[in-house]
């Protein structure tokens, strides 16, 4: 059961990222790349010397089947800003990104977690309703309002971090992106895991742990955590794949040296083949992280793997 309950979402997988890379693949200027990148007074030679070195003067079949080869061999193609195998940049950048989105999600579970947890614990009192008010404070805030408040009153005002850099620098320089990542799923996951333990408190299994005498921390923790929990872990895990491969904003505001940066830099350039090697490593992270999620949802819950 377990074996084709892993291969459907494998082969779901696998046809959603066929479905990205298609799409990937028409990202590109309009009207004539080569023309736009070059500028309206470039001559024709120069124009017609890029189309075919982007591949540009072949067949629409062709440029696609050349395009998906030249993936499968790990190929994204080539900066046109940079002349740098695009593959190369991304995983330059890949640990600045990856550190920055794992400690973010750390902090943002475990805070999480324990908020909700404390909520439910006392429900209807004013730990729960300022629990809960701070929590949709923090959900209605975007990133990049976060990171320019931080900004302004730490770095700027209280000048107590740094507002710009990346963390061989010191580890100050973590701090003021790190939280700005962290608030929004932090919030997220402290509703969800207060509402999901409610849930389950109010199942017949926890009523009866309560009737053979297990005191409250017992039956609170053994019990109603444990399978509180389902939820939380796919919340977690869909904010780690939304954080991991999205950090666009907050890497630009902190100037953060990761892959979200590349791909305001890629934007300004018109640098599309760099747009389109880190859309598609976006969406395939994302894809990836979201079925792993899928697949341990499964391990955690049978009733998953029925449906």
């Amino acid at each position: 059961m377990m074996v084709s309950y892993i291969l459907r979402k494998i082969l779901y997988t696998l046809l959603v990222l066929l479905g990205v890379v298609v799409v990937t693949f028409f990202i590109r200027p309009p009207g004539d790349p080569a023309r736009v990148l070059l500028g309206q007074r470039a001559d024709s030679a120069s124009v017609a010397a890029l189309r075919e070195q982007l591949g540009l003067d072949k067949p629409l079949p062709y440029q696609i089947t050349t395009y998906m080869t030249s993936l499968a061999g790990g190929d994204l193609g080539r900066s046109i800003a940079t002349n740098r195998p695009v593959a190369e940049t991304i995983i330059e950048r890949l640990p600045a990104t990856a550190l920055l989105a794992v400690t973010s999600i750390a902090i943002a579970t475990l805070l999480g977690i324990l908020l909700g947890v404390i909520a439910a614990w006392r429900p209807n009192t004013w730990i729960d309703t300022l629990t809960m008010s701070t929590s949709l404070l923090g959900i209605s805030l975007p990133a990049f309002v976060v990171g320019l408040l931080l900004v302004l009153v730490f770095g700027v005002g209280l000048e107590w971090f740094p507002i710009s850099g990346y963390v061989d620098r010191g580890a100050e320089h973590l701090v003021l992106p790190m939280i700005t990542l962290a608030i929004r799923p932090l919030s997220i996951i402290a509703r969800v895991t207060r509402s999901s333990m409610l849930d389950v408190l109010g199942q017949d299994y926890v009523r009866t742990a309560k009737a053979k005498g297990l005191s409250d921390a017992t039956v609170f923790v053994k019990h109603a955590l444990r399978n509180a929990l389902n939820p939380v872990v796919t919340t977690v895990s869909a904010w780690f794949a939304g954080l991991l491969a999205g950090t666009y904003f907050v890497e630009f505001i902190f100037n953060w040296p990761g892959i979200g940066l590349a791909a305001f830099n890629a934007i300004e350039k018109l640098d599309y083949p760099m747009i389109q090697g880190t859309v598609l490593f976006t969406a395939i992270i994302f894809v990836t992280v979201n079925t792993l999620a899928d697949i341990l949802y499964g391990f955690i819950d049978p009733k998953v793997r029925l449906s």
